[in-house]
């Protein structure tokens, strides 16, 4: 198996989290939260909201059609900053846990096809 040059976490932060607060942001925004709102929740400038919105922001990853079904389902459980941060950590966790992240690695490394470096295997 090739190691990759990137580390998982890289890719997570630079690449999965902003598409991850895209879905998060269109999910919020469906439900009928204003931008300030969803601003104060996720802990961002209104700005961000708007670029997030106009996809000027978070288009760093193509998110499987499985990972944003599961990001409008977190959406509705979110209230505040506690629940949206708990949120994400979840849909960090199945990213991981669905292999996505392994998927999205490989599309940023060259050569790289797979592997499980990062894949986390539920106990």
């Amino acid at each position: 198996m090739q190691v990759p040059a990137k580390h998982p976490q890289e890719i997570e932060v630079w690449y999965v989290l902003p598409a991850v607060r895209r879905e998060l942001v269109r999910a919020l925004k469906k439900d009928g939260l204003s931008q300030k709102k969803i601003a104060e929740i996720l802990n961002v400038t209104e700005s961000a909201i708007s670029q997030y919105l106009s996809e000027k922001r978070g288009k760093t990853a193509d998110l499987p059609k499985e990972v944003i079904d599961f990001i409008d389902k977190s959406a509705l459980k979110i209230k505040d900053k506690t629940t949206a941060y708990r949120q994400i950590q979840e849909i960090c966790t199945y990213i991981k846990e669905s292999k996505a992240l392994c998927k999205i690695h490989a599309g940023y490394e060259e050569g790289l096809d797979a592997c499980d470096i990062c894949y986390i295997q539920k106990s």
